[in-house]
C-alpha cells in the first residue's frame, strides 16, 4: 500500500538538516540546550575539524587525540547551557578545548625528570654529536626528527601550564594574545610562563648533554 508517510519522512529530514546547517552558532546552541541532539550534531560537523586542531596541539598520538576530541564535545555538551552569546561561539569553544586538553594532561601526570638511559640509541647518538668537539655535521632531516622527540621527552618534564604556554608559542606559532583568549589566562602569566618553560628546557638540555659527557668519560676509564 502506498503510504505519503514514507516520502514525506527524508524530505523532512533534508528540511531539517539543511535548516541547522544554515542556522546561526546562538540559534544552535539555544536549541542544543533544549535537548536538540540534530543541532549538537551540527555544531560537532561545523567545530570538529576545529577541535581536532587545537588537541593536535597538546597530544601526538592520533588515538590521544580522537580521545581528547570525545572529551571536548562531551564538556561542550554538558557546559552549553553557560554560552549566552556574549562574544563568538569559537572563542568560547575555543577555551573549552584548550582547558579540556590542559586538565587531561594534568589528569595523566609529569613524567619521571629524563636520564641518558631513558633515551634511544639514535637521541644519544645526537647528544654525542652536540657534545662533541669537532665542528658539528649539517643536520640532516633524520637528525631534526631525533631533536623533536627529544624535544617532546624534554617538554613532558615541565609543569603542564609551563608546558602548554612553550608549545602554543613557540611550537604552533600562536601570539601571547592568542594564547591568553585560548587559555584564559592574563598575557603577562602566559609571557612568565613561556620564558620559564624556555628556562628549563635548555636546563634539562644541559643536565642531559653533561649527563652524556660523564657517561663518555667513564667508557673511556
Amino acid at each position: 500500500m502506498f503510504d505519503p508517510a514514507a516520502i514525506r519522512r527524508p524530505l523532512e529530514g533534508a528540511l531539517l538538516q539543511e535548516r541547522y546547517e544554515q542556522a546561526s552558532d546562538l540559534d544552535l546552541a539555544r536549541l542544543a540546550r533544549k535537548g536538540g541532539e540534530a543541532a549538537f550534531e551540527e555544531i560537532m560537523r561545523r567545530y570538529g575539524p576545529r577541535v581536532f586542531r587545537i588537541a593536535s596541539r597538546f597530544f601526538r598520538r592520533r588515538e590521544m587525540v580522537e580521545e581528547a576530541a570525545q572529551e571536548v564535545f562531551l564538556k561542550i555538551y554538558t557546559e552549553i547551557a553557560s554560552y549566552e552569546g556574549r562574544g563568538s561561539f569559537e572563542g568560547w569553544l575555543a577555551r573549552i578545548a584548550t582547558n579540556t586538553c590542559i586538565n587531561l594532561l594534568r589528569a595523566a601526570g609529569r613524567r619521571p625528570e629524563s636520564s641518558v638511559e631513558d633515551l634511544t640509541e639514535d637521541e644519544i647518538e645526537w647528544l654525542e654529536r652536540k657534545t662533541a668537539r669537532s665542528n658539528p655535521q649539517p643536520s640532516s632531516v633524520e637528525s631534526r626528527l631525533v631533536a623533536a622527540d627529544l624535544a617532546e621527552k624534554l617538554l613532558e618534564t615541565l609543569p603542564v601550564d609551563d608546558r602548554v604556554a612553550l608549545q602554543l608559542i613557540d611550537g604552533n606559532g600562536l601570539s601571547v594574545k592568542e594564547v591568553s583568549d585560548m587559555t584564559g589566562w592574563s598575557e603577562s602569566k602566559v609571557k612568565v610562563k613561556a620564558m620559564r618553560a624556555r628556562r628549563r628546557m635548555r636546563q634539562a638540555l644541559e643536565k642531559l648533554l653533561e649527563g652524556n659527557t660523564r657517561a663518555e668519560s667513564a667508557g673511556r676509564i
